[in-house]
């Protein structure tokens, strides 16, 4: 088959890879239709290479059309359409039954301490092969995967794999109150859904804070004030749309990837240069990220308010303003979206009304050979891109 693998530091290509093979009796072989190039996947593109290997497949957030089951297997059957959400949680274990699922005790990545194993997301995270390929192997086909109906097309129901949950627990998680005010750094695919989701569940303000342009247009569309974050004033102006206090939540969504902290890009840069068993122990020890957009965040917020934190992190050494975190009074809420725990919230939404705009969310969709092309055009933030979806 067909499918996008990591060769290098800003190098992803398309090759023939073996198929996927049932290994377990409780296994499904899905047949992509659609897979999303994410935000996350910059980071596999730019910063996390050491955990890496040349080959391995990319991509979790596919779906696509069941074409075998193992012989335990009994919800699904061939011809099932189903959604695969981005954790590999098993559905049984204590932290998936507390709703935790992206700390699934059965897929924990015992080697490096981390959380629920992901697809196509590095060694840290398991090195399970990813969905920007033809077919995906997906186990607890009884649990994981997400079964929904036939008739409307992909872009109905793709983003429940990652988009909408991860999204919908960075509002959860704001605790934005009723007539409240959020601010969402970051336009890409998860701020912009965040914001709609925020206006649809009842926020008076939300202010959307991002870079580029279009990304700033196309949320304005949708009633979210926007800001650059360029503006010498910027926090003024929050404070002037918020009585002087800050908002009652911000929502930060971009994580790693910010712009500004020239030493931290910098030292990204040079890590990723040397061999990786030295460049896995430095940044597993010593690793510090862009944190512009997490200060930011904490300058923003109102004292006794809430930071949410969606985007991906990775440091750890980070240094965080503790001192003014603690005299604010903040709470901060952080982690990788538990994918299932909020299907039942969000399937309700996925109908003809679209309230949230997810039939023309995506901004390119894409055949799986211009993934190289679509990396790139991604990262550099070019042709209006904010969503990307994948044809096999």
């Amino acid at each position: 088959m067909k499918a996008v693998t990591w060769q290098g530091r800003r190098k992803v290509s398309v090759e023939t890879v073996p198929d996927p093979v049932l290994r377990e009796p409780t296994d499904v072989i899905v047949r992509i239709t659609s897979s999303g190039l994410c935000g996350s996947d910059l980071h596999l593109y730019e910063v996390l290479g050491p955990f890496l290997d040349p080959g391995d497949v990319l991509g979790h957030e596919p779906m696509g059309v069941v074409e075998e089951v193992g012989a335990e297997v009994r919800r699904l059957k061939p011809g099932d359409r189903v959604v695969v959400p981005f954790n590999v949680s098993c559905g049984t274990c204590p932290m998936c039954l507390s709703g935790l699922h992206s700390q699934c005790e059965t897929t924990q990545v015992h080697q490096y301490g981390t959380g629920a194993a992901l697809f196509g997301y590095t060694k840290l995270y398991g090195q399970v092969p990813g969905g920007q390929a033809e077919y995906l192997r997906v186990p607890f086909g009884d649990r994981l995967p997400i079964p929904v109906p036939e008739g409307p097309p992909d872009d109905r129901f793709v983003y429940l794999s990652d988009v909408l949950p991860t999204a919908w627990q960075a509002v959860e998680y704001a605790e934005v109150p009723r007539g409240g005010s959020v601010a969402v750094l970051g336009l890409g695919p998860i701020g912009d859904m965040a914001a709609r989701i925020a206006l649809l569940r009842g926020a008076e303000l939300v202010v959307g804070i991002d870079p580029v342009a279009d990304r700033r247009h196309r949320a304005a569309a949708r009633g979210v004030q926007v800001l650059d974050p360029s503006d010498s004033e910027l926090v003024d102006r929050v404070r002037d749309l918020t009585d002087g206090r800050g908002p009652d939540a911000v929502i930060d969504a971009v994580g790693m990837e910010a712009h500004g902290a020239p030493v931290a890009h910098g030292l990204h840069t040079m890590v990723s240069l040397l061999p990786d068993v030295l460049a896995r122990g430095l940044m597993r020890r010593y690793g510090v990220d862009r944190l512009s957009a997490l200060h930011l965040a904490v300058e923003l917020v109102r004292r006794g308010g809430t930071v949410s934190v969606a985007g991906v992190y990775g440091g750890a050494a980070d240094p965080m303003p503790l001192l003014v975190m603690f005299d604010k009074q903040l709470r901060l809420h952080m982690g990788q979206a538990n994918v299932l725990r909020w299907v039942d919230d969000l399937l309700p939404l996925l109908t003809d009304a679209d309230p949230l705009g997810v039939d023309d969310f995506a901004t390119h969709r894409l055949p799986l050979a211009e993934a190289p092309d679509a990396y790139a055009m991604f990262q550099a933030k070019r042709d209006g891109v904010v969503k990307v979806l994948f044809r096999p």
